[in-house]
């Protein structure tokens, strides 16, 4: 498997993502959207960020059960319902990123919603990963 990230001179400075990522490989992996539900289907956390965290570490798990890790992430969408807070917490989620999923960062976009399912919810992130090896058993 491999992905080239690609961020063009002509484009402003990515932080936090990259503006292509082209791919090769045996295997996608299309992660279906996670919220910071815990366990129960109770969403947990306060805060964006908090929210954030159990959402991309649920988006995780769900790729590493697929045979992934985060390095394979191709394509993430992130979704908010406050995409002010959203921009003023961007440093405190980068953080939160580099921690769970390290610095190979996959094209992404945010995209300001209404509403989630949970209405609690005010994150949800979803993605595709490219794999090359064989599928677990």
């Amino acid at each position: 498997m491999s992905l080239h990230r690609h961020n063009p001179a002509e484009l402003s400075p990515p932080t936090g993502f990259s503006h292509a990522v082209t791919a090769t490989g045996s295997r996608l992996v299309f992660l279906a959207g996670q919220t910071a539900l815990d366990t129960d289907g109770k969403v947990v956390g306060e805060t964006l960020t908090e929210q954030f965290a159990t959402a991309l570490g649920n988006l995780l798990t769900a790729l590493r059960h697929a045979g992934g890790t985060p390095a394979d992430l191709a394509r993430v969408t992130v979704y908010t319902t406050d995409v002010a807070d959203y921009r003023l917490h961007a440093h405190e989620l980068g953080r939160v990123w580099r921690a769970l999923a390290g610095r190979d960062y996959p094209a992404m976009a945010v995209v300001g919603v209404v509403r989630l399912w949970d209405e609690q919810a005010r994150v949800e992130l979803d993605g595709f990963a490219v794999l090359d090896d064989p599928p677990p058993a």
